[in-house]
């Protein structure tokens, strides 16, 4: 290309390393695209970061960016039209027109907070108005732009204010509706340090909407195999932990995405120890004693994590030593509604009285016998009958032990 045309390249047909026109464009697993040439060259010189965020290379490999390059196709096919303007010209030019305004207004550090609350307007529109948008913002790198601004240097300038709320509710909720299939690895630069302490930060001072957002960005995490290391560091964080317990227990509208949450974590087999002691245990019977003014799924959902995690003693011990614990167990029993959480809620109820002579006696005085009775007489399952059966029985021989001995 000429000197005159290439200046009129737009801004997102340039390689960030060359500042040229993509001839071979390529994605890293940041979600940044390069150049091939260019991206090659950076690597063989030894380089293991992604040039534009410096995040950490765990897959150095890449994939051929087919969106892009279309589209750099389409634009070059326009320019050697000459006189050729129509419609759908106008419009293709102004779309990749307002893409390039779009990164630029959230790339450039002298970018207003007002401008960068209006970009995140204008893309949260983009993203409900017109859905074939998403897969070319995010060919375009937004995924990994959107994480670097919310917990990357630029949000350290940010105070908590009205503003500063909106930025990041806004922002989170690109990111969620961005965060799909093959677009997971973006995420694995929270484990930074820096972008891990901010994440931290604002789910302790954020508000209910942002830690709703952030509560369903950890159980997207949670749900990835490519996420598994940043699961496993959130899982062992304690001040998220407690963040998460603390939202249970507030009974408040996130309490929901906190079960959901707390549960996603609970997947990792090596998290659980930690879920535990960060008072996980309370947390999960406070909403199920509170389940009739919560989603009934979800009281299921904390009484099979709750059946998960009584492999561990501390969670035995959580259970009894809370003045409802049994309790919460035997009202999952049996529920007139539904059977959701029932072999959850008789399979934690036998670890427990195997254990325990004085959780029979609460349990038994609880009305679990009734429970069961009835729970044998409804529309369960056989294999939840089954249980019921098997944990009647050892609740009755015990009693018979008993007055055996009395």
């Amino acid at each position: 290309m000429k000197k005159g045309e290439q200046m009129a390249i737009p801004h997102l047909f340039r390689c960030p390393i060359s500042l040229e026109l993509f001839t071979d464009p390529v994605t890293l697993s940041t979600g940044q695209t390069y150049d091939r040439s260019s991206i090659e060259k950076w690597l063989a010189a030894g380089n293991l970061t992604c040039p534009v965020t410096m995040q950490k290379l765990h897959d150095p490999s890449f994939v051929p960016n087919h969106t892009l390059r279309h589209l750099i196709h389409q634009w070059l096919q326009m320019g050697s039209s000459s006189g050729h303007h129509n419609f759908d010209l106008d419009n293709y030019l102004t779309k990749i027109d307002s893409f390039s305004v779009l990164k630029l207004n959230l790339e450039s550090p002298q970018t207003s907070m007002e401008t960068k609350l209006q970009t995140l307007e204008n893309i949260l529109l983009l993203l409900s108005q017109e859905p074939s948008s998403i897969s070319c913002l995010l060919q375009l790198g937004f995924l990994p732009l959107l994480l670097q601004q919310l917990f990357g240097k630029a949000a350290e300038c940010y105070k908590f204010s009205l503003e500063y709320d909106k930025f990041f509710q806004d922002g989170l909720s690109c990111i969620s509706r961005m965060v799909l299939p093959g677009q997971m690895e973006s995420l694995n630069m929270l484990i930074e340090e820096s972008k891990l302490e901010a994440f931290i930060s604002l789910f302790e001072q954020g508000n209910y909407i942002i830690k709703k957002s952030l509560c369903h960005l950890i159980d997207v995490i949670s749900s990835s195999p490519e996420t598994k290391d940043l699961c496993s560091h959130l899982g062992k964080n304690y001040r998220i932990l407690n963040g998460i317990v603390m939202i249970i227990l507030q009974d408040s509208e996130a309490s929901d995405p906190g079960i959901r949450t707390l549960s996603g974590l609970c997947s990792l087999e090596s998290n659980r120890e930690s879920v535990v002691q960060s008072g996980a245990i309370n947390g999960l019977i406070t909403y199920i004693l509170n389940a009739e003014r919560r989603e009934k799924s979800l009281a299921a959902i904390a009484m099979s994590r709750i059946e998960e995690l009584l492999v561990l003693e501390s969670a035995k011990e959580g259970v009894v030593k809370h003045p409802n614990g049994v309790q919460a167990l035997v009202k999952m029993v049996f529920r007139v509604s539904d059977h959701e959480g029932s072999e959850s809620a008789v399979n934690s109820l036998m670890i427990l009285c195997c254990d325990s002579l004085e959780v029979r006696e609460e349990a038994i005085s609880g009305g679990v016998l009734s429970q069961l009775l009835l729970l044998l007489q409804s529309q369960c399952s056989n294999r939840t009958k089954t249980k019921a059966r098997m944990l009647l029985k050892m609740l009755r021989s015990k009693l018979a032990d008993e007055d055996r001995h009395v």
